[in-house]
């Protein structure tokens, strides 16, 4: 009988079935092992001289225990292996390495990874042909291992074996008390490289990187929104179902999403849970606080991509793109005046219902908005907040101080489409053009006798 040449290439041809399937089982180096679970067979490795995994279809070959004849059907063709049952081809001995996978101390490897024993590598099978044998019987759920079937199980029965031993709060899973562990100690190990924000978790971080990138990868099928958070889409789509599953159980208001519902309860027990390092003031929600944060440090990440502008909240931006495209789409269904804002909207319908909800409590004024009390207490206080740099002069109002600065700079900004002239104010244009319209608006009330008499 021939011999094996090289100890590479399979060269004979009458070669028995025995002779390969004990070539197979030797534990030399070189060889490969099958190990034997449950009915199955499985090639432990499947790898060439520095040649890297051999893979069928993107998967590793299994064969069950009424398939033995498979591997020693590996009688040879001139320098081909004979075809497996399930169409693997080999060339070299070589190509079926491996260590025994599934015996003590004894690591087994597959498609580059190596694991401690065979049960690791089963596991790690399944995340190849998606295989989820793990079935929960309290829902439709499949898991790729026992562990995660376990953990899932918790959200069901609500038990929360890890504590927390600075407050009282429980976690199901070892991560999530790991996770919550940062809010005492403070440590925030997830680092922005674009503006240097430090965050707790890493899905903070991914979510901040989002403000840099534009990023909106969630879109609605009903209204095209897009949205940075899988969540924000899940709470945005009820708005179109009307769907409001979580109640206050207070005065039974009931809300979108579980964090309304939690912003709301505090509305019954007077919390401000978030309170701003930079002054006194306090907040019910994390995102009003990080909105007023930035009244401090002045940041605007938000910025109009037609002009250059940039601003701190994303709905003063999208109030400012209708400035651009001239849209309107709050209509007042008392006239047929439409507006960019919802606010000012609701500014305008006061004064169809004649409500002046702000009144000042120096004297017995009442206003629309709460930006004219402001202004109006000032008359009171004395103050003058808007100074100008140039001149020292202080004003009540920006608008004020805006109109005072064109005296420094000479600009007039406000021009007659009727002829040449410029103007400071836009007052000023007014009161000009009806000298091309020959509009008179003021009319006298006396008579001539009467004027005569004065």
């Amino acid at each position: 009988m021939p011999a094996v040449e090289d100890g590479n290439d399979i060269r004979d041809c009458s070669t028995q079935r025995g002779d390969t399937s004990e070539s197979l089982g030797v534990d030399a180096p070189g060889s490969s092992h099958m190990a034997s679970h449950n009915g199955e067979l499985r090639i432990l490795s499947v790898y060439g001289k520095g040649e890297g995994p051999l893979a069928v279809d993107g998967h590793d070959t299994l064969f069950t225990t009424s398939e033995p004849e498979a591997l020693s059907s590996l009688s040879v063709d001139c320098s081909v292996a004979k075809s497996l049952n399930c169409s693997v081809r080999l060339v070299r001995l070589e190509e079926l390495t491996g260590h025994r996978g599934g015996r003590k101390g004894r690591p087994g490897v597959l498609c580059g990874k190596v694991f401690p024993n065979n049960d690791n590598m089963i596991v790690h099978m399944r995340t190849k042909p998606d295989e989820k044998p793990y079935g929960c019987d309290q829902c439709t759920k499949s898991f790729i291992g026992k562990v995660h079937l376990e953990i899932h199980m918790r959200t069901h029965t609500v038990e929360k074996p890890y504590k927390c031993d600075q407050c009282a709060k429980c976690f199901s899973q070892s991560g999530q008390l790991k996770s919550h562990m940062r809010t005492h100690t403070g440590e925030k190990p997830y680092k922005c490289d674009q503006c240097m924000k430090l965050f707790s978790l890493k899905c903070h971080l991914k979510r901040h990187m989002m403000t840099h990138t534009g990023e909106k990868p969630y879109k609605c099928d009903q209204c095209m929104k897009l949205f940075s958070l899988n969540c924000h889409l899940k709470s945005h789509m009820r708005t179109h179902t009307g769907e409001k599953p979580y109640r206050c159980d207070q005065c039974m208001k009931l809300f979108i999403s579980k964090t309304h519902l939690k912003s709301h309860m505090w509305t019954h027990t007077g919390e401000m849970p978030y309170k701003c390092d930079h002054c006194a003031k306090r907040f019910r929600q994390t995102y009003a606080l990080q909105i007023h944060i930035r009244t401090h440090t002045g940041e605007k990440p938000y910025k109009c991509d037609h002009c250059a502008k940039r601003f701190a909240q994303t709905s003063q931006l999208t109030g400012h793109m209708r400035t651009h495209t001239g849209e309107k789409p709050y209509k007042c269904d008392h006239c047929a005046k439409g507006f960019g804002h919802s606010g000012h909207l609701k500014s305008h319908m006061r004064t169809h219902t004649g409500e002046m909800p702000y009144k000042c409590d120096q004297c017995a004024e009442r206003f629309r908005e709460s930006r004219q009390l402001k202004r109006h207490m000032w008359t009171h206080t004395g103050e003058m907040p808007y100074e100008c740099d140039q001149c020292a002069k202080c004003f009540l109002t920006t608008s004020r101080l805006k109109t005072h600065m064109l005296t420094h700079t000479g600009e007039k900004p406000y021009k007659c489409d009727q002829c040449t002239k410029l103007f400071m104010r836009k007052d000023k244009l007014k009161i000009h053009m009806r000298t091309h319209t020959g509009e008179k608006p003021f009319n006298c009330d006396q008579s001539a006798s009467d004027r005569e008499a004065a």
